[in-house]
Formats: structure tokens, C-alpha cells, sequence
């Protein structure tokens, strides 16, 4: 029988059998755990009722396979190979031993033979579970056993070089040796955790899907629910502490680009709904405890996220306390290498501490951060609700005080800086936290000159204050600047075609590049006072240093190496709160700024509840009852809009309101929805109301989505409206028919057809009370007569209709005519009784009257030429006329094949879309991208400037940190090596030296990023001006906005520094590795894996970090878009009563936002962890090795040194991986703008060597050869080979129904559109071949859709700034709006509201007249000018028209037949051919022309009058 000996273990290797026997114990417990929760459900599911559906049934029938890879092969045959060779060497050792067995000399192979039989069978259960990851468990207990592998490697071969060979095992020393290379492998395998079994479902079909993707990717991105919660919630403690939680997602984004259907959703409580719902409810609190009180916006968010803050200020606390561990223990590390040992192994409990300190320091980190970022993520996500609810609600007057680009600007940067103001928030208590802390340490190391290092530090932070407060008012300066370039941004994105038609684009463009230069200044001061700020916080360690050093000489007491290193140490962690003090400052300043503007925005007034009373429907007849009311939108103004209104109108009633422009007929359907503030009297309403206004507001997306707005889709009730709607036709016309997608305010419809689909969206709600501001001005003749008699006549036959119009033969047909004027009602009643009372409301109908026997006049005549036409000169055109006609049938003939391929092309294409889905680049970002942005700046010059500084930087503080460490003496007793005022002054010189510096490349990069973002600006700037119209048609405007805005704020604040901090980390890191190489140089045997391990983990991360920031980037553009469009359309959002409906479109999207913002927050913790874990275990490694050596073999100093530097290892690494993947996502801001200076540009605006004479046109002469237009390269033609002549100086009428190409004709015209084939000829000049802006400024325009811009009237009217205030004032008289300007008391410089909110429709149409009048070109488009004005400011216009533009081409689009009947010429267009073209006295004789037609129409619809 062995008689069983005891010899002592190597405290290593009974540290490793100590350590596996723990891990096999807490297997053990796993697993009784697991078959204890087993049992219980078991035994629960046999108390329950077994059913199973037919879910259930096909889900036990499908079969499932696992497949594995070479990885989970190899982790396998390592498990074994460790196990086979532990079996090994625990055989060898009971065969050698014989029957003098010692007990140690069998434990450790004994229990790692054990732990690696568990290991295998646990490895060989992930594959029969599924498992897509190793446990937790087996993952940890890998890198483990690692760790003590290298540890008992190490200890080995210093034994075997040393003299204590002969205690060497040499058994365990060979088995260790042996199973190195497979522990390296699966500690590998640890880091990353995945096993490589992948688990395949097949169903009965054999159709296999990804377990992740669940295979509705399509759906997913349209419909969240069928996505899998984020584990986050669920997670258990040590997936929450190594965040592998996440594992999963980053998986998928290793093998391919990710796609938002792939980020899981966010938990119940980190939505934005109940982030909103939190907010919001704690701040009304306060307004209705405090009524008297402004409630404080900062108090809810604290009092609706107080305990995240707790949390992650435990976090925070924790992580304070053991990062001041190292620093005071390194004293005592130095003085035991010095060779005083205080107690045994006291060298190896050092390093535990050193190591278990930094390990809490790392985890502690993570986790404070990552809490940080979702309380970040979730008050975002609650002030950007309740921004967005406030803007739906905003009264008139409030509306006018914010633009719709200010308030953008809320959501887009000041939610933004609250919501990033998380990351400071704790550090308001951590500052004196560290402070103590620090000053603790110092008085153990330097004793009373503490005092001073406490009197240095409050100096370093009082200089902080004054630098504060200039940086809070450049930042003032720089966000007002930034508001007014974002809000004229807007304006002019909005009115692109307008800007293009008037040739007034390079003037626009001028403006904003004078207000980014605004900005820029404010910009350049805020980034150089920042360089100052790095300077003075970069100094003020090493000023506390100094003035603690400097007071310890003056008072004699003995500094000593390991005193100097450990306050060495303190210094450079306080130097991090104490550098971020101004950070806390500036962004405490500017938390405070956003706050206070928030909170005067959610101050602002909302539109009051009572402004209408309801009415049960039972209870009263009256569906709108008005008595004694008055309404001003401008409630300080003297005159109000509407006073002493009495109106009464009973359920069932078509009601019509009439009057002069100006009149306050809008005013009067705005009271009745409750939008004009009420000055007195009572509104009721009974019943819902449904509205339409006069200036169309179309939402982005398809058609069927606009008429449906939010109500379930009824097919009957749906294909009844667009048939009372006529959009039957237009809809079979369109590519995509109901699907086809509408652009940014519904840019590729005509103005007849957004008011249609407005139409049907009103018919499709079904609602009691229908209000329709002028619904009839943007259709033509026929149409109108279709929609009055089918929508309201039929239609709304039952309900109660208050209908604007202009139209006077749309008055007999209403039980009740309100005639206005002035804001007054000045008659009602029928439209007889109105007649006979004659004043006003005869006014309009004689108006009428003439406009009608005009057309008499024109049916009636013989045909003769008019006398004001050469009659020579018109019988030649008549006759090529006549000839054309010909050729146009022939054509239409020979292209019907044509046509009908066309069809099918179009049918083929059914899947295409108008507006494109925004572009995102997928993959690596393109090193051409990094190259192209160093290479905006003086050509790269400053790069290599840069890095110089930041290496002599670093150079200079590792030396002057060297120089104390080395001058003072080791140990106290010591002589120093030097005298005290040379210590001194040399530490001074190196220190400030390398603060000095610092301050040059502050300086450096803040030059480099502001000339580097000032050229891109401009570039994308540019290029967006220059883009064709059809980029603006397919692109909404918030696209556009997000790059000018946020990635442009990026590009300006945050590029360049993130690229100066990734050199300057990386000349750091290498600084530290030198001298923990140069002391330790063993350490670079773990440093090049290390390396390697983390540029794997790097690639591995970034793979879905950069798709991550990608998604986020197009996700932020739907938010601001939703924003911007909301509050363009609130008023008829709120007219809907459909504000629930987009409160709730808001919240989803700021979700899907929050999706990919939570991942990659959350994937940036996750890999530093791993970083910081690696540094951890490489430091640990190093501190081993310095305690294994015996004292005195080397320097005490230098260790130290080593140590001080070491300690920083792990946030240095992180931080240089982190800056680099940071630098990565903010550099996509840069790919994104490159995308936008990329844009295909429209032909130039001037071509030198084919410029028109100055005189050009002289005639107006324009001439159409076989002109083919289509939209797009995959579209049908628009146009179908237009070829006839527009003789100079005539009246050209033309008409058409709606979408025949009218207004495509001009678009082309003005080569807004250039043709696919064909030419126009302008006096003998090909219009292609000059420049745009030759063309378009001699040409002039009044557009469909009066446009105002923001400013005065003269600003209006004259932007180019031209002309002198006399013509101004002679063009206002022309146009009529001399005394409404001279009423005003700003005259000409009478302020215009955003979108011209302050006028009215008619004025606004009559002020782009007066454009017309002052530009004097001698040929002018009219495109529906006169659509939105009544028949006698219509005759009106017609007449100045015809006296000032008498020697003028002048052509005309109209709806209004009179409006044409008086041209000279008039041509018909049908599906973009010519169907007749000639004088209207020919067309009217030929009974069966079209042109016949649509004036029979239109003198039928009058023939009642």
C-alpha cells in the first residue's frame, strides 16, 4: 500500500489547483441548480391542463439540425488533447512515485484532469443544445486557466535558470509546456464566445430559416412587432457584466452588413413612450401644484430617471474609490523592491490587489458608462415628444415667434445636449470626491504640503470660471448663428423651384455662405479658446505638482522615490477630473442654455381647448353656431381679422363663402376649427369636421397613405372617393397608380392633383362637418364641374359642407351665400335674394358676367383676325398651324404602338419608386474618404505638424516624470542625486514644456478642422445648389437638413479632434509600452499577442459599429422630416383631430432611432471591456514579474515608474482602440456629405463663349421642334414630340385637363426638365445651348404656387436689390397692393412671416406679380396665377397684364377659360401632345375641337348666373 508524503506546492501551481477546484465546485452547483428549476416546472406543467394547438403541433414537427464548424472542432480537440495530457501526467507521477507517493505532487494534475473532463462534456453539450455561444462559465474558466498556465510557465523556467532547480516538477513543468499552445487557443475562444454550432429550422416544406432573422426582414422594417426584444432586460449577472448580452447582434454584423430588421427592439421602459410619458406627466405636475410658478424642465427629468442616476452613481462611486488603490499602494511597491518587506509574500498580495483593483476599476467603468448612455437615450427620447407635441399645439402667435427650422433645431441640438449632459451629471459630486481622495493621498506621501497641492487645485479650478463663461458665450453666439443659417436653409430648400425659375439661386446661395461665415467666426473663437482651455487644464497638474513638490524643498521634508511616484500617480488621475472641470463647466453652460430654450418653448402658448364648444350631435340642429364673434391672428393689432360674426348653420346646409381677397374668408373656417385666437363671442360645433385647405399640404409617402391618413382601408368606401374625387384617371396615369410615392410636400403632383388627393382624404374620414378653402382654383373647368357635382353635390350631399370659392357659378347651388368683406359679413342669404340686394355680392357676379361675355363675344364673331394682330404675320402661322395639325395626327397614329409598349414598360416596373430610399454606403469606410478629408486642409501639411507635437509632447512628460523618479532618493536615508532647485527647475522646464506643446497641437487641429469643415460647407453648399430640380423632387428636405445640420455640426466640432485624439493616444500607448518594456521587457511577449487579440476584436467590432452609425444616420433624417412636415401641416392635423395619431408616428420613429443608438452605445462598452480586460491581465503579468524578482536587481525607481505607467495600460488601450472606432463612426459624417458634393449638377449657369446678347429676346420669338420631356431615364416621355411656334409679342393661351403636360411645357421651358430629345429655339437661340442663368433671368415667371420668403416686402419683391424704392412702389400700385403697403407702418420694409403666413393667398399671388412687373422680361409665364384670386381681382390682373406686358409673349396656363379666351393664340394639350393649336376664334367655329369642349364646359357650369 503507498504510503502518502506532504512537500509544499509552488505557490502558483497550488494557486492554479486552487482555483480549478473552485471552478469545478461552482459547475457543480450550476448543474444541481439546473435540475432543481427542471423538476419545478415539470412538476408544474403536470399540474396544468396539457394543450397544444395547431401552432404548437407544426412546431414540434419541424426538425431542427445543428452544423459546426473548424472552430468548435478545435475547441473540442484542445479540451481533449488537455484532458489526455493531464491523465498523462497524473499516471506518470503514480507510476514514478511508487509507493512514496506525495499528496501535492498528485492534486494539481489530479483536479485539472477533473476540471478538463467537465470542460468536455460541457463543450460537447453546446452542440447537443444548440448553444450559439460557449456558457459563460466554460468561457471564463478558459482564460483562466491560461492566466495560471503562463503564470506556472514563468515560474518554472526562472526556478530552472536559478538555483532552485531541483524543485522543479518536471512532470507538471512538461504537462504545462505541453497544454500551453491549446490554453492560448481556447482562451482565444473565451474572448470572443462563440462555439460555431449553428442551429438550422426546417419545417414540413424543408424551408430553413436564421434563427435571428426570424425571415420577415421586409416586414420588420414596416411593422417592429415581429423583431425579438433586446436581451438586455433579461440578461443575467455575468452576461450584464461582460456584456455578452450583445454577443448575438455583433455576430450577425461580423458576417454581413446589418440591417435595422436585424437591432432587436428596445425594452417596455426604455421606449419612448414611456420616457415621454414619465416627462411629461412630473412636468404638468409642477404646473399644477406651482400654478404660479414656470415649472423647471430639469426637475422632471431628474425626478423621471432618479433612480438610473443612483444606479449608476453606485457605479460611479465605486469605480472613484478603486482607481486611487494603485496610487497609494505604489509607494509600498517601490519600498518592497527597495528590499523592505513588511510581511511575507507581501510582493504577491501587492499584485493581487493591484490586479483585483483595476479588474473592479474596469467593470465598474462599463457599467457606469453604459447606464449613463441609456439614461442619455431615454431623455432624448422624452424631449423630443414632448418638443413635438408642443409644436403640434402652438397658437398662431407662437407659430410666428418659431419657425419650423427653430424648432428642428430644438429637437436636433438642444434635446441632443441635454440628453448628453448624462455623461457630466455625476461628475458635479465626483469632482470633490476625487479631490479628497487625492489630497488623502498626498498628505501620506508629502505630509502638510498638502495644504498647498488643496490651495493650487482650487486656483487651477477658479481659472476655470472666467474661461467658462466665455466659452458659454461663444457658444451662445455660435448656436443663434447656426439657428438663422438653418432656418434660411430650410426656406430655401423649400422653395428650390422657385429660387431656380427666377434665377435667384447664386443670390440665396451668397446669403447662407455670408451667414455661415457668421457662424464660423463664432466657430473659430470657440475652438481656439478651446486650445487655450487644453493648454491652461494640461498645465494645471503639473502646476499642482510644482507648488507640492516646490512647498515639501521649502519645508525640508524628505521626498523619496516611491513618495514622487505614488503622487506622480495621484496627479495623473486627478488630471482627469480636473482637465474635465472646463467640459463641466462649458457644458453645464450649455446644458443650461438648451434647457432654458426648451423650456421657453414648452412655455410658448397652445392653442386654447375652449376656443369651440362641442355639442352632442342629439342635443342640437346647429351643426356650427357663431354668436357675436371676434378673431384676430395678431392679438395687439387694433383691427382684428373678423369681428362681429353671427353665423348659424344647420346640420345638412352647403354653405358658401365669397369676397374680395383679403377678405377674411380662410380667417372665418379657421375660427370655426378653433385656429384664430377669439377675441369674444362663442363657437359651437357639432359633430367632427374634416378640412381642406387652400395651399395643399401633402404628406411624404404613397397616395393611398394620404387619402386613408391613419383610418383602416374600406375598399368600397375607398374606390367611391376616387371616383368623386376624378383622381380615377390621373391614378391610371401615374406609374405606380395609388402606390406611387408622393415626394417632400408632394412636389411631383400638379397643383390639381395635390388638392384632389386633399379632397379625398377629406371624403375617405367620413366626417359630419366638411370645411373647404377654395378646393376649386387648382383644377380646370371640366374637372371642377365633376368635383362640385359629384363630391359636393353627391358626396356630401347628407352633410354639412362651408365651402370658399371664387368660382361665382359654383353660388347657386349653396342653401346659404356669406358675402365678406373687410372681416365683416356684409350680406347672406340665397344667391337670388343676394342679387336683388345688389352692392358687394354683385360686385363679384358682374365680374363674372364680363368674364363670360368675353366668351361670347369670341363664340359669337366670325373669325375675322383681330385687328391688333399683322394679319400677314398671323395668316403664315395660322397656316403652318393648320399643317402642324396634320402632322400631329399623323404622329399621334404612328405612336399609339409606342404608346402601348410604353404601358407595358411601365406595368413592368411597378416595383420602382419616385422618391429613392436614402442612400447609406455599406463596408469599410473608404480610406479615399480619410485621405480626401486630411488632404481639405492646406493639402495635409498641418498632419505631420501634429503628430510631431503630440510625440515631443509625450517625449518631454515621460522625461520629466523619469527626472523626479531618478533625482530623489529610493528610500528615506538615501542622499539625493541632486540639488533641490535643479530638481525643480529641470521637472519645471520638461513639464511645462510638454504642456507647451500640447497647446501647439490644440492649435493645430483646431486650425486644421475649421478650414477642413469650412471647405466642405461650401463644397456641399454648392453642389446642392447646383443639383437638377429632380433631386429636390425625390429628396425629402430632411435629408438634406441632417447633412447641413448634424453631420455638419460633427464635421465642424468634432473630426478633427477625434483624428488628433486617435495620434495622440497612440503615441501615449507606445510612450507607456516603452517604459514598461524598458524595465520589463518580458512584457513584450504579451504585448504583440495582445496587440493582435485586439485588432481582431476591433475588426470584429466595427464590422457592426460602422453599419450601426450608418442606420443611425438614415434614421435620425424620418425624425427631423416628421418634424418639419407636422408643423407645415398642424393646422390640418389638428383639423382631423388626428394628433394622437401623429404623437404616435413620432414615438415609433424616435424608437427606431433609439434602436441602433442603444447597439452601438452599447456595442462601444463592449468591446473597451474586452480591451481594458486584456490590459488588465497584461499589467498583472508585469506586476508578477517584478515581485518574482529577488530585491535589489533592479531599480526601484524605474519599476515604480513602470508601475505608475502601467497603470494606466488599460484605459490607454481602451481609449486608443475607442478613438479609433469613434473616429470611424464620426467619419461617415464626412462620407455623407461627400455624397452630397458628389450630386450630378445641372448644366452651367454661364457659358463664356455662348452668351445671348444683352438685348436677348428681343422679340419673344419661341419656337418647339419635336420637343420629347420625360422625368427620368426609366419613366415614360411626358411629352410626345411638341413641335409649334409662339410668335414674339403674343398671347398664347394654354389649356388642357389636368396632368396633359402644361405644366411640364414650362418646367422645360425653363429646362428645369431638360429634353430627351427635340429643341426650343428663343429668337433664334437654342436654349441648350446657353447658360441656366442666361435663360432663366430673361425670362419671368408667375408661378402656380405664390411664394413669399421671409423678410420685408421690398426684400420680396426685389431681392437682387435692383432697383430703387420708386419702381418698388410703382409695381405695387400696378398690382393693387399700394394702399395695403401704405396701411402698413413698416411701408416697404412690412415684415413677411415664414412661408408668408401674413398674407393672404391673393396678396401673395398679387406680390409675385409685381416680381413680374419689376423684372420687365420679355416673355412671362403664367402658371394658375390668378387660381387662387377671385373673378374680379382676376379681370384685374388680366388687364395689367395686357396694358404693361402689351409687346410681351406672354403664356398662360389656365383653368378659367376667360382667363385664355382673349389670347391670340391657344394651344391643347392631351396625355403631352398637341391636340389643336390656333387663334380661339378658329377653335370655337370647329363645334367638335376640344377647345369647343372645355368652353361649352365652362359656360354650362355658368349658364345659371
Amino acid at each position: 500500500m503507498p504510503r502518502f508524503l506532504q512537500s509544499p506546492l509552488p505557490l502558483t501551481e497550488a494557486a492554479a489547483a486552487a482555483a480549478h477546484a473552485a471552478l469545478l465546485a461552482l459547475a457543480l452547483l450550476l448543474l444541481l441548480l439546473r435540475a432543481a428549476r427542471a423538476l419545478a416546472s415539470r412538476c408544474a406543467s403536470c399540474l396544468k391542463p396539457h394543450r397544444r394547438g395547431p401552432a404548437a403541433d407544426a412546431a414540434a414537427a419541424a426538425a431542427s439540425s445543428s452544423s459546426t464548424g473548424a472552430w468548435y472542432r478545435a475547441a473540442l480537440a484542445c479540451c481533449g488533447y488537455a484532458l489526455l495530457v493531464q491523465a498523462g501526467a497524473l499516471g506518470y507521477e503514480v507510476a514514478a512515485a511508487g509507493p512514496r507517493v506525495a499528496v501535492e505532487a498528485l492534486l494539481l494534475p489530479g483536479v485539472q484532469a477533473l476540471a478538463w473532463a467537465t470542460l468536455l462534456a460541457l463543450a460537447l453539450q453546446a452542440r447537443a443544445g444548440g448553444w450559439g455561444r460557449f456558457p459563460a462559465l466554460v468561457r471564463v474558466w478558459w482564460v483562466v486557466s491560461f492566466a495560471l498556465s503562463v503564470a506556472i510557465a514563468y515560474d518554472d523556467s526562472r526556478r530552472l535558470m536559478g538555483d532552485d532547480a531541483s524543485k522543479v516538477d518536471y512532470a507538471h513543468m512538461v504537462a504545462n509546456f505541453a497544454t500551453l499552445p491549446a490554453l492560448g487557443f481556447l482562451c482565444l475562444v473565451g474572448v470572443m464566445g462563440s462555439s460555431g454550432v449553428e442551429l438550422d429550422f426546417s419545417d414540413a416544406t424543408g424551408v430553413h430559416e436564421r434563427l435571428l432573422l426570424g425571415g420577415q426582414r421586409r416586414d420588420a422594417e414596416e411593422e417592429p412587432g415581429c423583431l425579438r426584444v433586446t436581451p438586455y432586460g433579461d440578461a443575467g449577472i455575468v452576461s450584464l457584466a461582460t456584456l455578452s448580452w450583445l454577443s448575438p447582434l455583433l455576430s450577425v454584423g461580423a458576417q454581413r452588413p446589418l440591417e435595422l430588421a436585424d437591432i432587436p427592439l428596445l425594452a417596455h421602459k426604455d421606449r419612448s413612450k414611456f420616457c415621454y410619458k414619465a416627462m411629461s406627466s412630473h412636468y404638468e405636475r409642477q404646473r399644477t401644484e406651482f400654478p404660479g410658478k414656470e415649472p423647471s424642465l430639469a426637475w422632471a427629468i431628474l425626478k423621471s430617471f432618479w433612480r438610473e442616476a443612483v444606479i449608476n452613481g453606485t457605479f460611479a462611486a465605486v469605480n472613484t474609490v478603486v482607481s486611487y488603490v494603485g496610487p497609494y499602494l505604489i509607494s509600498y511597491f517601490v519600498d518592497y523592491l527597495s528590499g523592505k518587506i513588511a510581511f511575507p509574500h507581501e510582493g504577491y498580495i501587492l499584485a493581487s490587489v493591484f490586479f483585483v483593483a483595476k479588474l473592479l476599476e474596469t467593470l465598474t467603468a462599463r457599467q457606469w458608462y453604459l447606464g449613463v448612455d441609456i439614461m442619455g437615450i431615454h431623455v432624448k427620447s422624452g424631449l423630443t415628444a414632448m418638443v413635438y407635441r408642443k409644436g403640434l399645439r402652438l397658437s398662431n402667435a407662437s407659430r410666428q415667434s418659431h419657425t419650423s427650422g427653430e424648432i428642428v433645431n430644438y429637437m436636433a441640438v438642444d434635446v441632443q445636449r441635454v440628453g448628453d449632459f448624462a455623461w457630466y451629471f455625476h461628475d458635479i459630486w465626483m469632482l470633490p470626491l476625487q479631490i479628497i481622495l487625492a489630497l488623502a493621498i498626498l498628505y501620506k506621501n508629502v505630509g502638510i504640503a498638502t495644504v498647498s497641492t488643496l490651495i493650487a487645485t482650487a486656483l487651477s479650478i477658479a481659472a476655470s470660471v472666467p474661461v467658462a463663461k466665455l466659452q458659454e458665450h461663444y457658444q451662445d453666439k455660435l448656436m443663434a448663428a447656426k439657428d438663422e443659417r438653418m432656418r434660411k436653409t430650410a426656406e430655401c430648400l423649400k422653395n428650390m423651384r422657385i429660387l431656380k425659375l427666377q434665377a435667384w439661386e447664386d443670390r440665396y446661395r451668397l446669403m447662407l455662405e455670408d451667414m455661415r461665415k457668421v457662424e464660423y467666426r463664432w466657430l473659430r473663437w470657440a475652438l481656439y479658446s478651446q486650445a487655450a482651455v487644453t493648454f491652461v487644464f494640461w498645465s494645471s497638474p503639473i502646476f499642482v505638482a510644482v507648488i507640492t513638490f516646490g512647498t515639501c524643498i521649502l519645508l525640508g521634508d524628505e521626498l523619496t522615490a516611491g513618495g514622487v511616484l505614488s503622487a506622480l500617480a495621484t496627479f495623473r488621475i486627478l488630471q482627469e477630473p480636473l482637465r474635465n472641470f472646463p467640459d463641466l463647466i462649458s457644458m453645464m453652460a450649455q446644458t443650461r442654455v438648451s434647457l432654458d430654450r426648451l423650456s421657453h418653448f414648452l412655455q410658448q402658448e397652445e392653442l386654447p381647448d375652449d376656443a369651440t364648444i362641442s355639442v352632442p350631435q342629439g342635443s342640437t340642429d346647429k351643426a356650427v353656431d357663431i354668436k357675436g364673434g371676434s378673431f384676430s391672428w395678431n392679438a395687439s393689432c387694433s383691427t382684428p381679422t373678423l369681428s362681429d360674426i353671427h353665423l348659424s348653420v344647420v346640420r345638412g346646409m352647403r354653405v358658401a363663402v365669397c369676397g374680395v381677397i383679403g377678405s377674411g374668408k380662410s380667417s372665418l373656417l379657421s375660427s370655426i376649427l378653433g385656429e384664430i385666437p377669439r377675441l369674444c363671442g362663442q363657437v359651437r360645433v357639432s359633430g367632427t369636421a374634416a378640412y381642406v385647405p387652400q395651399t395643399a399640404w401633402i404628406q411624404s409617402g404613397n397616395i393611398e397613405e394620404n387619402i386613408l391618413f391613419g383610418s383602416p382601408m374600406d375598399r368600397q368606401r375607398y374606390k367611391r372617393v376616387i371616383e368623386a374625387c376624378s383622381l380615377k384617371k390621373d391614378l391610371q396615369l401615374l406609374q405606380h397608380g395609388d402606390q406611387t410615392i408622393i415626394g417632400d410636400r408632394g412636389i411631383n403632383l400638379s397643383g390639381g392633383q395635390k388638392q384632389r388627393v386633399q379632397l379625398a382624404r377629406a371624403l375617405y374620414q367620413d366626417a359630419d362637418i366638411y370645411l373647404l378653402d377654395d378646393p376649386f382654383s387648382a383644377v380646370d373647368a371640366h374637372t371642377g364641374s365633376d368635383l362640385f357635382k359629384e363630391y359636393i353635390m353627391s358626396a356630401l350631399a347628407t352633410k354639412t359642407v362651408i365651402y370658399v370659392t371664387h368660382q361665382v357659378e359654383f353660388l347657386p347651388a349653396a342653401d346659404l351665400i356669406l358675402v365678406l368683406k373687410d372681416g365683416h359679413i356684409t350680406q347672406a342669404g340665397k344667391y337670388d335674394d343676394l342679387l336683388q340686394a345688389g352692392t358687394d355680392f354683385n360686385a363679384l357676379v358682374s365680374a363674372h358676367k364680363e368674364a363670360i361675355e368675353t366668351m361670347d363675344f369670341f363664340e359669337d364673331s366670325d373669325g375675322d383676325i383681330s385687328p391688333s394682330v399683322p394679319n400677314r404675320r398671323l395668316t403664315h402661322s395660322a397656316s403652318n398651324i393648320d399643317n402642324l395639325n396634320n402632322k400631329v395626327a399623323e404622329k399621334e397614329k404612328s405612336s399609339t404602338p409606342r404608346g402601348i409598349k410604353e404601358t407595358k414598360k411601365t406595368e413592368e416596373r411597378k416595383k420602382k419608386r419616385t422618391v429613392q430610399e436614402e442612400e447609406r454606403e455599406r463596408g469599410r469606410v473608404s480610406s479615399k474618404v480619410y485621405l480626401s478629408y486630411m488632404g481639405e486642409a492646406y493639402k495635409g501639411t498641418l498632419i505631420p505638424l501634429i503628430i510631431v507635437a503630440q510625440t515631443l509632447f509625450q517625449v518631454l512628460q515621460i522625461a520629466s516624470n523619469w527626472w523626479m523618479a531618478w533625482a530623489n532618493p529610493q528610500t528615506e536615508g538615501d542622499a539625493p542625486k541632486t540639488d533641490s532647485v535643479v530638481l525643480l527647475v529641470v521637472y519645471m522646464c520638461l513639464a511645462f514644456g510638454s504642456s507647451l506643446f500640447v497647446f501647439v497641437r490644440s492649435l493645430l487641429v483646431a486650425t486644421f478642422g475649421l478650414a477642413a469643415a469650412q471647405k466642405l460647407f461650401v463644397k456641399m453648399l454648392r453642389c446642392v445648389f447646383r443639383a437638377p430640380m429632380s433631386f429636390f423632387d425625390t429628396t425629402p428636405a430632411g435629408r438634406i437638413l441632417n447633412r447641413v445640420s448634424v453631420d455638419q455640426s460633427v464635421v465642424d466640432l468634432d473630426i478633427a479632434f477625434r483624428l488628433g485624439g486617435f495620434a495622440s493616444t497612440t503615441i501615449q500607448l507606445l510612450g507607456i509600452v516603452a517604459v514598461m518594456s524598458k524595465v520589463t521587457w518580458q512584457v513584450l511577449f504579451l504585448i504583440v499577442p495582445m496587440a493582435i487579440a485586439c485588432m481582431w476584436m476591433q475588426r470584429y467590432y466595427i464590422a457592426s459599429s460602422r453599419e450601426l452609425t450608418r442606420i443611425l444616420s438614415v434614421q435620425k433624417s424620418p425624425v427631423i422630416h416628421l418634424f418639419s412636415e407636422s408643423i407645415a401641416g398642424a393646422a390640418t392635423i389638428r383639423g382631423f383631430g388626428q394628433e394622437k395619431r401623429f404623437m404616435k408616428r413620432n414615438l415609433y420613429l424616435n424608437d427606431c432611432f433609439a434602436r441602433p443608438l442603444f447597439s452601438s452605445l452599447a456595442a462601444i462598452e463592449w468591446l473597451c471591456l474586452r480591451m481594458e480586460l486584456l490590459s488588465t491581465f497584461v499589467f498583472a503579468f508585469c506586476m508578477a514579474i517584478l515581485v518574482s524578482f529577488p530585491p535589489g536587481t533592479i531599480e526601484p525607481s524605474m519599476a515604480g515608474l513602470a508601475v505608475t505607467y502601467g497603470l494606466n495600460l488599460n484605459a490607454r488601450m481602451s481609449r486608443w482602440i475607442l478613438s479609433f472606432c469613434k473616429l470611424e463612426n464620426r467619419i461617415i459624417s464626412v462620407e455623407r456629405i461627400y455624397q452630397y458634393c458628389k450630386i450630378p449638377s445641372e448644366a452651367p449657369l454661364i457659358i463664356e463663349n455662348s452668351r445671348p446678347p444683352s438685348s436677348w429676346p428681343e422679340n419673344g420669338n419661341i419656337e418647339l421642334i419635336d420637343l420629347k420631356v420625360r422625368y427620368k431615364d426609366d419613366l415614360p416621355l411626358v411629352l410626345h414630340g411638341v413641335s409649334c411656334i409662339f410668335p414674339g409679342g403674343k398671347k398664347i393661351g394654354i389649356v388642357g385637363r389636368t396632368g396633359s403636360g402644361k405644366s411640364t411645357l414650362i418646367q422645360a421651358l425653363f429646362r428645369l426638365i431638360e429634353p430627351t430629345g427635340g429643341k426650343i429655339i428663343i429668337d433664334d437661340i437654342d436654349v441648350s445651348a446657353i447658360g441656366l442663368h442666361d435663360l432663366r433671368s430673361r425670362l419671368s415667371i408667375i408661378p402656380q404656387d405664390p411664394t413669399l420668403f421671409e423678410g420685408t416686402i421690398r426684400m420680396n419683391l426685389d431681392p437682387l436689390e435692383e432697383r430703387p424704392d420708386q419702381e418698388i412702389w410703382e409695381a405695387l400700385e400696378k398690382c393693387q397692393l399700394g394702399d395695403v403697403i401704405r396701411s402698413k407702418e413698416e411701408k416697404l420694409d412690412s415684415p413677411v412671416l415664414e412661408n408668408g403666413d401674413n398674407w393672404s393667398v391673393g396678396q401673395r399671388q398679387l406680390i409675385a406679380l409685381g416680381r413680374a412687373l419689376l423684372k420687365q422680361a420679355k416673355i412671362l409665364v403664367l402658371d394658375e396665377a390668378t387660381a387662387s384670386v377671385d373673378t374680379a381681382t382676376d379681370n384685374l390682373i388680366q388687364k395689367i397684364i395686357r396694358s404693361e406686358f402689351k409687346d410681351c409673349t406672354v403664356c398662360t396656363i389656365a383653368h378659367r377659360i376667360p382667363t385664355v379666351i382673349d389670347s391670340d393664340l391657344v394651344l391643347v394639350l392631351s396625355d403631352g401632345k398637341i391636340t389643336e393649336f390656333d387663334t380661339p376664334q378658329r377653335l370655337l367655329e370647329d363645334k367638335s375641337s376640344m377647345f369647343m369642349q372645355l368652353v361649352s364646359e365652362y359656360s354650362t357650369r355658368s349658364s345659371c348666373i
